[in-house]
């Protein structure tokens, strides 16, 4: 019960207005609307809020870039820290000379990054790569949900297979797992519980996943293209100091917070 009992009027209205369809601010006016079994429906919910399981996975849906969600267990919950990440992608999608830029999401998850991509630069291909199947679903049925199925390909590989596409993109873009294992027991629950391990855990130093991203990434980027990644607020010089091969560090970004949370790379232009 530990937040629950803090945070209980705001969500008792979050989740009764997703069992009702009922605006939040609607629904002091709607109180004598009937609206069927309310209390069959809600009080389940409730017992899996009051447990300790996260609110958006218990609505099994959240906003992010101003967009509805479908989210499980195979999926993170997306965090207002990755909507700066998307930021960036898109400010380099638009920046791209191509007509129509091809992006590559690694991890996409639920598919919010590579969603929000295609819907923010309708001109844009997103291929988008988890090792999940159930994420991959997931990242599908949100593709389609937001209208962009055409533009977005959730593909089930891992990151080697990724990197061994064979394609050219314009951006790369990847939200990995950055957590040290060591970090793992003093996470809060309600995220080592219910949040997949898989995409939160990147051995003893969190950068297991991002340190061959970057190797990689020149194989995977066109000319000019860029590589972005979300980090852990305490790796912007370890980040910063990866081997890149023929990339060339674009730098440490800040999310709202002011903690160093994104890392650039690009690719140089071809010598003409």
């Amino acid at each position: 019960m530990a937040g629950v009992k803090d945070a209980a009027p705001g969500e008792a209205e979050i989740l009764v207005s997703a069992v009702t369809r009922i605006p939040r601010n609607r629904l002091f006016l709607s109180m004598d609307d009937d609206v069927g079994d309310v209390e069959g429906r809600l009080f389940p919910l409730i017992a899996r809020r009051a447990a300790g399981e996260p609110l958006q996975y218990v609505l099994g849906a959240w906003d992010f870039f101003g967009r509805e969600f479908l989210l499980s267990r195979d999926t993170l919950i997306p965090r207002p820290e990755t909507e700066g990440l998307a930021e960036l992608v898109v400010a380099a999608l638009r920046r791209s000379p191509r007509a129509r830029p091809l992006a590559l999401d690694v991890g996409t998850g639920s598919g919010a990054i590579a969603v929000t991509l295609a819907a923010e630069v309708p001109s844009a291909r997103i291929v988008a790569t988890d090792i999940s199947p159930g994420a991959v679903r997931v990242a599908r049925e949100n593709a389609a949900r937001h209208g962009v199925a055409a533009r977005v390909l959730p593909i089930r590989c891992d990151l080697l297979s990724a990197l061994k596409c064979g394609e050219r993109f314009d951006v790369v873009v990847s939200n990995p797992p950055y957590v040290a294992e060591g970090e793992w027991p003093s996470l809060p629950p309600a995220v080592r519980d219910y949040e997949p391990s898989g995409a939160l855990l990147a051995g003893r130093d969190g950068l297991s996943v991002l340190r061959p991203l970057v190797v990689g990434a020149a194989g995977l980027l066109s000319h000019g293209g860029e590589l972005w990644c979300e980090i852990g607020a305490a790796q912007g010089e370890a980040a910063s100091s990866l081997p890149c091969g023929s990339l060339r560090p674009l730098g440490v970004f800040p999310d709202l917070a002011g903690r160093d949370r994104y890392a650039g790379w690009k690719k140089p232009e071809r010598e003409r």
